[in-house]
């Protein structure tokens, strides 16, 4: 068996990046893509490696010719005007090899694991297209394959039809053909599509053409979850350089990226702190409908999305101010504190004391195990030294909840001291207490110092509409923030969501029930594993401590290579000397399982890492 690669194309869409190179010359963590797929190649005991250049052709050849340990036979040929035809005409260069022996045929633009290469020399069918399911990051050519791997049709990208996505499987660019499907099928079609349409083509439209006989002799691989990407542009680059990286530096990568995981289809968001059963198909099948208006018009300014939020909430129109997430709105109300110190329950959410002055905060840390703490702590802790407390309840990270009737409590005696109290209630309504929410007109009038932020990422499972939202008693400081922000701080999908979030209330508080009990379940089964003990969580994530030999670095790092589970590691947040710590979001009951059983078998295996 010889292997073809298909590399005479330029690669605009990479830009600087091949403006002096082909684009198998690009490198992925330091290593060029051809120098990668060479040395692949040459562990397979090829008979040969043929490689069609074009673009940049001499500086490929110079370069392969530095790879002194590959021990399979090069050739090449060449494809002169590359920059006038397609990638049909460059496998028709190459035809009489193609004719000579089984064969692996190669795009240069892509970077995979061994095990791909492996699906297809492993099978024992000797002509394939590799395919993997669709996803949203793919492009170009995709196929419907048939219950025996037949291929019902080519799909070329014109012709691509978003109501058929969950019948598509992507071509992965990598074909096995053997010299008899080459000779009989491939070839002679191959020269009958360019002599019809010429040279500007793509060779995928000759197997398009063949997937059309009664015989056609080719069937589809399908890839379970093998790694593999196409890199067309700088952004697939960094994709393809997180995915490929070393271990360690493979789980730092995606750790730094804080979101955009769709384009990571296979891994499992349990770091992200996101209602899974919000909101309803139903309300989302609304949204679908409107997406041409809300894409192609203007959202509303702020005193509009203000009346929607005060409405959904309950709290007069002066008293609440709607944010780009609440991250806005945290950084527009710390700007205000230009007077006094500020105390800090840690761990904690690092956005409120990262917005701060070091010399203008006062840190206080629980000594309890489970990092619980009461109102007299919080006042022990704070009172005649600070002028603006934080309190986030539900805590955030460990799941520690104060009763409403403590908070209200809290809330009076900071009147009583001129305290402002920044209460952060983004995980309130997934406690099991009834009715805890501030985000009430009587309670924010009895209290002005109070302010209460919600993030409604969190718990409606929105964190793309990026909506949050402020309330309180102190109007005056309501109208400075709306002076802080753009007139057109939030999107229409954001004001959408709550224009029709009333017609959903009843499914949205059926959710929250579901969420409580997928989180007992996982505590119930967590606690089953020897070397875990779970801290008591009210909020959507469950804080556990590790009390075996390994270190949550290391099980944060195998959970992800290993298993495509993605976990906060806290740590180094929690500052205990000697102790391991994570943080697992609460998911499906079937998603909290598979996580459970991964974790199990990950601290019953091995020796200390």
């Amino acid at each position: 068996m010889q292997a073809i690669i298909l590399a005479a194309g330029m690669g605009r869409r990479l830009k600087e990046l091949t403006a002096d190179n082909t684009k198998c010359m690009i490198e992925v963590n330091g290593v060029r893509l051809i120098n990668r797929v060479l040395h692949q190649l040459d562990r397979l005991h090829l008979t040969r490696v043929v490689i069609v250049v074009g673009y940049q052709g001499q500086k490929l050849k110079d370069y392969i010719a530095t790879l002194t340990d590959i021990q399979t036979p090069i050739v090449y040929v060449e494809n002169p005007i590359y920059d006038k035809t397609n990638n049909i005409y460059s496998l028709a260069l190459a035809k009489e090899y193609l004719a000579e022996q089984d064969t692996l045929l190669l795009e240069s633009d892509l970077i995979y694991e061994d095990s791909v290469l492996h699906a297809l020399t492993d099978d024992p069918r000797d002509t394939l297209v590799l395919v993997d399911k669709y996803e949203s990051w793919m492009d170009g050519t995709v196929v419907k394959v048939g219950p025996n791997d037949e291929i019902l049709a080519f799909v070329p990208g014109k012709n691509f039809d978003f109501n058929d996505v969950s019948q598509y499987y992507k071509t992965v660019n990598l074909y096995k053909f053997s010299k008899e499907f080459s000779n009989q099928k491939y070839i002679p079609f191959l020269e009958a599509y360019e002599m019809a349409l010429g040279n500007n083509e793509y060779y995928e439209q000759v197997l398009r053409v063949i997937a059309m006989l009664d015989d056609p002799g080719i069937r589809a691989k399908r890839l379970n979850g093998q790694r593999w990407y196409e890199i067309d542009d700088v952004q697939d680059l960094d994709i393809a350089e997180s995915l490929f990286a070393e271990d360690d530096e493979r789980l730092s990568r995606v750790q730094r990226r804080y979101g955009g995981y769709w384009r990571y289809p296979k891994m499992v968001d349990f770091c992200y702190l996101v209602n899974p059963f919000f909101p309803t198909q139903r309300m989302k099948d609304e949204m679908r409908v409107n997406f041409d208006t809300l894409l192609t018009e203007y959202p509303s300014g702020m005193e509009v999305n203000a009346l929607l939020a005060s409405r959904n909430f309950g709290v007069h129109q002066d008293h609440i101010l709607v944010g780009n997430g609440a991250a806005e709105l945290i950084k527009s109300l710390q700007e205000k504190f230009t007077e006094g110190k500020t105390g800090v329950i840690r761990p904690t959410f690092e956005e409120y004391p990262n917005r701060l002055p070091a010399d203008r905060t006062v840190i206080a840390v629980p000594e309890t195990d489970d990092f619980s703490y009461t109102v007299e702590d919080i006042e022990g802790w704070f009172f005649g030294k600070v002028q603006n407390i934080i309190l986030i309840n539900p805590d955030n990270p460990s799941g520690h909840y104060l009763p409403k009737k403590d908070v209200l409590r809290l809330a009076a005696d900071c009147e009583r001291e001129d305290i402002r109290l920044v209460y952060d209630e983004s995980f309130i309504d997934f406690a099991d207490e009834e009715n805890p929410s501030f985000m009430d007109e009587s309670v924010l009038a009895a209290c002005p110092h109070m302010v209460v932020v919600k993030s409604i990422s969190k718990s409606y499972g929105v964190p793309g509409a990026r909506l949050g939202i402020l309330a309180s008693g102190d109007s005056g400081l309501i109208a400075a923030m709306k002076k802080d922000v753009a007139i057109w701080n939030i999107n229409s999908f954001g004001e959408f969501f709550m224009q029709i979030y009333e017609k959903y209330e009843k499914a949205y508080r059926q959710s929250l029930q579901q969420l409580s009990d997928a989180r007992r379940i996982f505590e119930e089964n967590l606690r089953a594993i020897p070397g875990v003990k779970v801290l008591p969580s009210q909020a959507n994530y469950i804080t556990v401590e590790l009390t075996g030999s390994k270190s949550s670095r290391a099980v944060t790092r195998r959970l992800y290579i290993e298993r495509n589970f993605l976990v906060k590691d806290l740590t180094p947040k929690m500052r205990r000397p000697g102790r391991q710590y994570l943080r697992l979001s609460v998911r499906t009951e079937a998603e909290n399982k598979a996580l459970t059983d991964a974790l199990q078998d990950i601290l019953a295996a091995g020796a200390q890492e």
